[in-house]
Formats: C-alpha cells, sequence, structure tokens
C-alpha cells in the first residue's frame, strides 16, 4: 500500500490510519500470458490507472461507528496523462489501506468534444463541518462537481477552503462510460447527528455480477437528509471487458498466493472430505419413486443427472449400511481440497477467486440462552453435503489482495486484507477457522453468536490441530471467461454440474427435537427458546437438502 503526508494526531496514541498496510510479503512475478497485472485498463476508450498513494486533505478525529472520525484523501503520484476523479475516506480505526481509480482519454489528454474526460463547469458545495464544535484539524468543505453536458461526477472533492477547488483539480466522465452507483458501508458521519443530516459511505456499482459491467472507482458517496448525491461509478465499454483477467496459470499462483489455512475447532467431529473420497466411499444417489433403489456415485460423478435442472426429482444421502454412515459423516481431511472457481467482478477489473471446501455431514446446533452458556439442540442444524467458501477478491491492476469474503450460513462478511490474520511464515496467506458442526467461515477465532442480546446459536471456532491447507489442495474447476488457447481448461468437473440436492429432506421432526430441549429448560427460559427457533434461518435447518456451488447465487453474482 502506498505511504501518504504525515497526520498531524491531535491523540496522544497513534492512530491506526496513521500505519499504511502492507502485505506482509512481496508480491511475485506473475506468469506471463494476460493483460492481467499491467497497472492499466483501458475501458474501451477510457484509460484507468489504480493509485493507492495518497495525500491527507481533512481529518476529524470523532465521529462514525466507532467515534474515531475518519480521514478524507486525494491521490497523490498521479502517473502522467491521467487525471483525478474523485477523493478517498476511511475510518481512522483501521490501517490506511484503499485505493481510487484515476483516468486518461485513450487519445492522450481529456477535454471537450467526444473526449472521455471533461472539466467540471462548475462546483455545489454540498455541506462544511466549519459551524461544528468536533475535534478537527480544521473544517471541511464538501464539493460536487458540476459536469457539463453528456459528462457525470464519479466522485467527490473536498478542501479545507470555504473557496472552490480550481476547474482542472478534478474531472467527468463521459456518461456512457458510468453506470448507477449505491452506497455501500458507512465511513462517517457527525457525532450526535441523530437525525442521519451528513453521512459518509463507500460506493460500488448497482449492478454487479460476472456480466455487470460497472466498475468502482474506489471513491466515496455523500448522503445528505437521507438523499444520496449523484455520483456514479465507471462502465467497460470494452468488447472484451474480461481481457485483463488472469490465464489459469496466474490464477494458480495467487491461489497459493492467497489462499487460507483453515482451522477446525479442536471439538470438530464432522470434518471435510474430497467430492471422490464423499463418492468412493459409499455415497448414493436416489431419484423420486425410486427410493429404494439407490445407486452408488462413481467417484467422478460421472453418473449423476447433468441436464442442468434442480427439480427435486434427485438427492444424495449417505451410506446405508450404520458404520460405513458414521464413517462419511466424519469426513476425511487428508483428502479435503479447496475448489476453485474464477469470476470476473466490477466490469473485469477484479477477479473473485472463490475457494469451495465439501463437507459430508454438517453437525448438531449449540444455543446459548443468557446466562446459560452452552444448550445442546438435538438434531437441530444437522444435513447431509454441506459446502461453505472463502472469496478473494484481487485487483486485476497489480494482483493485489484488496478483501476476503467469509461465507457464513445464508449470508457472510467481506473482510478488508488489512484485518485478515496472516501465517506465521511471513507470506500473504491468511487464516480462517470454520465453526464448530456448522462450518461457517470467520477471520478471527472466538464465539460469534447468530442472534442478539446473549440469545441465539452459537458459533464457536479455535486453533487446533485440525488444519486444511488450501494452497497444498486445490483444483481449479471453473473459470468464468475465455483463456488464451494455451491455456484451456480441462472439462470440469461432472459433479460441478450435478444441480440437485446434495443431501435428503430432513428425517427428524423439528417439533420433537425441539420439545426436547424445551423440557430440560428451567420454566423461565422456554419461551426465550421459542423465540430463538423462531428467529432462526430455515437454511440451519436443512430441510430440503443443501445445493453445490453452481447453484448458489454468488456463483454469478457478487456475494451477499
Amino acid at each position: 500500500m502506498g505511504n501518504c503526508i504525515p497526520f498531524c494526531s491531535t491523540f496522544d496514541n497513534a492512530l491506526p490510519i496513521e500505519t499504511p498496510f502492507k502485505l506482509p510479503a512481496p508480491l511475485p512475478t506473475w506468469p506471463h500470458g494476460s493483460r492481467f497485472g499491467s497497472g492499466v485498463v483501458d475501458l474501451g476508450g477510457l484509460k484507468v490507472a489504480k493509485v493507492s498513494t495518497f495525500k491527507e486533505v481533512w481529518t476529524v478525529y470523532e465521529g462514525g461507528t466507532d467515534n474515531l472520525g475518519a480521514t478524507f484523501f486525494e491521490p497523490a503520484s498521479i502517473p502522467q496523462g491521467f487525471f483525478m476523479l474523485g477523493g478517498y475516506c476511511q475510518p481512522n480505526s483501521k490501517p490506511l489501506n484503499g485505493w481510487v481509480l484515476v483516468g486518461k482519454d485513450r487519445g492522450g489528454g481529456g477535454g471537450g468534444g467526444g473526449a472521455s474526460l471533461a472539466k467540471p463547469s462548475d462546483y455545489t458545495l454540498l455541506w462544511s463541518s466549519e459551524s461544528l464544535k468536533i475535534k478537527q484539524d480544521r473544517p471541511g468543505y464538501f464539493w460536487l462537481p458540476v459536469a457539463p453536458d453528456g459528462y457525470t461526477a464519479v466522485g467527490l472533492i473536498i478542501t479545507t477552503s470555504p473557496e472552490k477547488p480550481p476547474m482542472d483539480h478534478i474531472w467527468c466522465v463521459r456518461s456512457d462510460f458510468t453506470e448507477p452507483s449505491e452506497a455501500e458501508t458507512s465511513i462517517w458521519g457527525p457525532p450526535n447527528d441523530t437525525t442521519g443530516s451528513f453521512k459518509v459511505s463507500s460506493s460500488r456499482p448497482q449492478s454487479r455480477g460476472t456480466q455487470a459491467l460497472g466498475v468502482s472507482a474506489g471513491t466515496y458517496v455523500a448522503e445528505i437528509n437521507s438523499s444520496v448525491n449523484p455520483i456514479r461509478c465507471l462502465k467497460n465499454n470494452s468488447s472484451n471487458y474480461t481481457s485483463y483477467m488472469p490465464n489459469r496459470s496466474q490464477i494458480n499462483l495467487l491461489t497459493r498466493t492467497y489462499s487460507p489455512l483453515i482451522y477446525y475447532h479442536p471439538k470438530e467431529k464432522y470434518l471435510p472430505s474430497s467430492v471422490s473420497w464423499f463418492f468412493s466411499n459409499g455415497a448414493l444417489l436416489y431419484k423420486k419413486g425410486y427410493e429404494s433403489n439407490p445407486v452408488p456415485v462413481q467417484p467422478t460423478g460421472l453418473n449423476l443427472p447433468q441436464d442442468g435442472s434442480n427439480d427435486g426429482l434427485y438427492w444424495l444421502d449417505l451410506p446405508v449400511a450404520e458404520a460405513d454412515k458414521e464413517t462419511v459423516k466424519k469426513g476425511n481431511l487428508e483428502s479435503s481440497k479447496g475448489y476453485v472457481h474464477a469470476k470476473p467482478m466490477y466490469g473485469g477489473t477484479f477477479t473473485d477467486i472463490a475457494i469451495w471446501v465439501f463437507y459430508p455431514f454438517n453437525g448438531p446446533s449449540t444455543a446459548k440462552l443468557g446466562v446459560i452458556e452452552e444448550i445442546p439442540l438435538g438434531r437441530i442444524g444437522e444435513h447431509i453435503g454441506d459446502w461453505e467458501h472463502v472469496t478473494l477478491r484481487v485487483s486485476n491492476f497489480d494482483g493485489v489482495l484488496w478483501r476476503v469474503f467469509f461465507s457464513q450460513h445464508s449470508g457472510g462478511t467481506w473482510v478488508d486484507a488489512s484485518e485478515l490474520e496472516y501465517q506465521a511464515d511471513g507470506g500473504n496467506r491468511f487464516v480462517a477457522y470454520s465453526s464448530l458442526n456448522g462450518h461457517a467461515a470467520y477471520s478471527k477465532p472466538g464465539l460469534v453468536l447468530q442472534g442478539s442480546g446473549g440469545i441465539g446459536i452459537r458459533n464457536d471456532t479455535a486453533k487446533s490441530g485440525l488444519k486444511v491447507d488450501t494452497a497444498a489442495a486445490f483444483s481449479i474447476v471453473a473459470v468464468d471467461y475465455e483463456v488464451v488457447a494455451e491455456e484451456s481448461s480441462d472439462a470440469p468437473p461432472p459433479w460441478l454440474n450435478y444441480m440437485r440436492k446434495w443431501g435428503p429432506k430432513i428425517t427428524y421432526n423439528m417439533a420433537e427435537e425441539a420439545e426436547k430441549v424445551e423440557s430440560l429448560l428451567p420454566e423461565k427460559l422456554r419461551s426465550l427458546f421459542n423465540s430463538l427457533l423462531k428467529g432462526l434461518p430455515s437454511e440451519l435447518f436443512g430441510e430440503e437438502g443443501p445445493t453445490g456451488p453452481k447453484v448458489k447465487t454468488n456463483w454469478s453474482g457478487d456475494e451477499a
């Protein structure tokens, strides 16, 4: 991550943002064969470059979600011929780790006519901190560029003077190179502002997915009295918007460079396995109407239905013999591997590398009810065939890891690279923690409660000798874009195109299981327990059986 002009903090202790984040180790040299990592992306007439070196403009020391304030920046060291499109900001509670895109007309300059960039015709003052009695280095003034006809602003500019900025300080983008954006994560608002009169958030394209063309400029948006200013994101107009995506050799090295070491709780009984181990050790394919005659699944899944339908006619299940069933439930750590799916994101300026891990069995859940820390829920939460994943979001400008998505039941959490725990070997591979029995992925060890007020389902994580090194064992099963001919991929494994259920409907009675647990509780806790059950998401119960990776919405869309 780039450096910035030193801060002048009013705090005795340094703020986290005063330390620029950088990955623990230098990046490798990416293999040749594509435009990936070239530093510049051509959006079809507008060239953009990523800048992560900043100049501090305005710092406020209170407000925001953690009341430590935020700092606002402009890009520094802009490449020759490129122009600023907007500023960057982030909370003071995190190490400095950000970027913005700067633009250059492919013809060389920018200006009027049909150029992809143009100077604003004026500025509108959106808001200032001048009248606020807050801890700030000096007043801040937020300006919206007034774009000429046919152009649009994709970022704001902040000054420490009430005078308008120079007209060539920030540039607007031709409107056909833009798309609607939306506020993503709240960054800062004035302290004690109960009305929400002013709020700054990060922005992202409104439409996201493997086919979406919106490109994040790395800038922020301002919300005034619940109305978001008309800042848009960029758009990739190139006829081949995936031309800056990594080839298979580069995907391979990216995975080896960043992929996690996954730790399992020391009490974990239900470990992952490879899909082929699951099939080879007695997994059965059932068909509706022929339940008495299940078919053993071939090691590659070749005899699974491949028609792309999810009609409920087929499902997988464990072996019939009780001893074999218990063996398969426990998984096989030695055979486990990560199944890699690479896809374009943000108009082909980022690569999402999803690393999927398969578990033959999802164990029962445990609840916390106030002061009672652990209440086993019988068989509630059990289901067969569990898929979990983490997703690495990597910049196609330079191959730098930006953030990681940790899947957690039906949702998940994005974690910035600056907030990850990295392995002790000094490399750039991070650590992930799999929750006890449920296998949700987290970035830190400890307890995460799925609920509120001290009442909910426990997600316990901890380090132990049980772990999977996804860099040592992975296979690339899908690349959602064309690669060069010499890098053409092998056919995906047959099981990947199996779109039916990876487990049957639950065979136990949910009401009976709940009654068993409730009967063991003190009277005063029973109503809390019933409220907990009503508020739990349906996927926890696995009533209809889980689906495979390709059926998930994030296969072609963005993460939750």
